[in-house]
């Protein structure tokens, strides 16, 4: 079978973020199937960009075929950004035909985050109509857009993106949504319920099993901090006000017991190390380590902080790579997400207490270090059976293709 992935910012394990995409690809090769990447030269998202001279240039990642097209680079969030979509979106549209004629899918899936791409897909089903057109949703756009970008449901890109989601929920054979209860607000926009499946992100097994070690100066400080009879709680991940990481500082504050850690960069971070200055005995900063060292840092913290502010959007549910990665380090998880999907109750993996509730998540913590070693333990395995069963890529492709197949 022939997949055509279509995603602007699809990435690889070298040049960085999106993963998703690519792991995905690399599942259904594996299963034997040919898969077209197609993507924009550059992404914010990305460590590194490839080194793109004409649009359509291929390369082979791991077995993969990526499609680069030209769209030019921008910085933020603002006009620049939205003229790489257009002109990602416009290239695909005009090249449709020979898109058809060199890749020959069968299986067409436009995930670009933004919604605009469903016009390319539906034309390339125009011109070979036997494909099955899948609409794979990231983030809940527009709507994401309006709840936390603050602007208008009247703005002309608002709009713009509201069409999108409106076509491709009439016009897609399949909608996949990262985020399971996304269901009811894409039928009011025009789907069909029979249409909607979901597939989680998740982890890679092999990753797990081979990594890199974390800097020999952070395993310093931790050893240190043990050897004051201290906990680490860690965060790890982009420092934004949006995973309320105010809280957990004044929380480690006013707990002797705890040190809490965060690892990572973002535009919060400069901030936030500026108002907990003075606290150095129970706040620490590292800088950011690699994904592949993720999995030799839970040999040396004793639980995670996976936590988001109260936000309308959580509504739709919740698919943090974090919270996967958390659960597979198989250390306790201290969670702080109102959302109606709670792995660490479903699976009994930490302890789970209201968003933004700096008392709650005080109390949570009082209760992690109330439990003993065997409970502790206990939590930990629970989460690592629950994504080595349900969670890694190798299931969640085939889960993906058994949708669309059923």
């Amino acid at each position: 079978m022939n997949i055509l992935y279509i995603n602007h910012y699809a990435g690889s394990p070298d040049m960085g973020m999106e993963f998703r995409t690519y792991y995905l690809a690399r599942e259904w090769v594996k299963m034997g199937h040919n898969v077209t990447i197609i993507a924009g030269d550059y992404s914010h998202l990305r460590r590194k960009n490839p080194e793109v001279t004409e649009s359509y240039q291929t390369s082979d990642i791991d077995g993969i075929k990526y499609v680069w097209i030209k769209t030019g680079t921008y910085d933020g969030n603002g006009a620049a950004r939205a003229m790489t979509m257009f002109r990602f979106v416009s290239s695909l549209k005009k090249h449709a035909k020979e898109i058809v004629e060199t890749e020959n899918p069968d299986i067409v899936i436009t995930s670009s985050t933004y919604p605009l791409d469903t016009f390319a897909g539906q034309k390339i089903k125009k011109i070979k109509k036997d494909i099955k057109l899948v609409h794979e949703i990231h983030d809940m756009w527009p709507i994401t857009l309006i709840e936390v970008g603050n602007m208008s449901k009247y703005h002309p890109f608002v709009v713009m993106m509201q069409i999108g989601e409106n076509s491709f929920c009439k016009n897609s054979d399949y909608v996949c949504s990262i985020l399971p209860a996304a269901k009811d607000y894409l039928v009011k926009h025009g789907m069909r319920e029979d249409k909607f499946f979901h597939v989680s992100n998740g982890i890679v097994e092999a990753e797990w099993g081979n990594y890199d070690s974390i800097p020999k100066e952070y395993v310093e400080i931790f050893d240190e901090i043990h050897s004051k009879g201290k906990k680490i709680i860690c965060f790890f991940g982009s420092h934004t006000k949006s995973y309320c990481l105010d809280n957990l500082a004044k929380a480690a504050i006013d707990n002797d017991d705890v040190v809490a850690v965060f690892i990572g960069n973002g535009i919060y971070k400069e901030e936030l190390m500026e108002k907990y200055a003075k606290h150095e005995d129970s706040i620490c900063f590292l800088d950011p380590i690699p994904k592949t060292s993720i999995p030799d840092l839970f040999n040396y913290i004793d639980a995670t902080y996976v936590a988001a502010m109260d936000n309308e959007m959580f509504k739709y549910g919740v698919g943090m790579n974090k919270l996967f990665d958390s659960m597979m380090g198989g250390k306790p998880i201290i969670y702080a997400i109102n959302a109606p999907n709670n792995y660490i109750v479903d699976y009994n993996c930490g302890i789970s207490v209201e968003s933004e509730n700096l008392e709650a998540l005080k109390k949570g913590i009082e209760k992690f270090l109330e439990c003993s070693d065997e409970e502790l333990l206990e939590m930990g395995q629970n989460g690592r059976k629950a994504v080595e069963e349900n969670f890694t890529y190798k299931t969640l492709a085939k889960r993906f293709l058994d949708q669309l197949n059923k």
